[in-house]
């Protein structure tokens, strides 16, 4: 009788669980050394060690798992980014820069992260342009939320300053990651806070 469980003792929900992570895994480390371009469901499921079929029963396509992996960065990202500021002192500037610091040490503290939410978001193509406009979006939404309404007035200005903040950290760290000799953090920390500055008059 059919118990549901294999030799491991593991459920075929566990056992799904169990070959995403390890696709996941995987694909972490391989999207963001041979690129995504060069890696092959094949690649990964040696990688993972699970069979091609299997690979199917846990994503659609190699571009649904580099979707996967790349929201994952970015959830991670956004929670280690929210809990700094949450623990900044009460004003937007201690907030906005305790953020800009949480992100790039964060971010460059695998890596593997950097490269996948940086350099190969825009090797892969159409298949990551709405996730990676969400991904936009939400860190804009958040600098927008940090220092609230400009004393101007002007509408729109503050998200589009935003918008251009997010920018000009994603340049910064797509420099440090195609950089031959890579630039210490706490110089592009020192430039994205500089920027702040002089968009948002602080």
């Amino acid at each position: 009788m059919a118990t549901g469980r294999d030799y491991r003792g593991m459920t075929a929900e566990q056992r799904l669980a169990d070959r995403r992570e390890r696709l996941l895994s995987a694909a972490y480390t391989s999207f963001a050394g041979v690129g995504f371009t060069a890696t092959t469901i094949e690649r990964l499921c040696a990688a993972a060690r699970i069979s091609n079929r299997a690979f199917y029963e846990c994503f659609t396509s190699r571009e649904d798992l580099m979707r996967a992996v790349y929201d994952r960065c970015v959830g991670e990202t956004l929670l280690s980014v929210a809990k700094a500021i949450g623990e900044a002192p009460p004003d937007p500037e201690s907030k906005i820069q305790a953020g800009i610091r949480q992100y790039i040490t964060f971010v460059t503290r695998d890596i593997r992260r950097a490269r996948i939410m940086h350099l190969e978001v825009r090797r892969a193509g159409d298949i990551l342009t709405a996730h990676r406009q969400r991904a936009v979006g939400d860190f804009t939404q958040m600098i927008e939320e940090t220092v609230g309404d400009l004393p101007d007035g002007l509408p729109g200005r503050t998200h589009l300053l935003a918008l251009g903040m997010v920018g000009a950290i994603q340049e910064l760290l797509i420099e440090w990651v195609l950089a031959d000799v890579q630039p210490p953090l706490e110089h592009l920390i020192e430039a994205a806070v500089h920027i702040f500055r002089r968009s948002f008059g602080s």
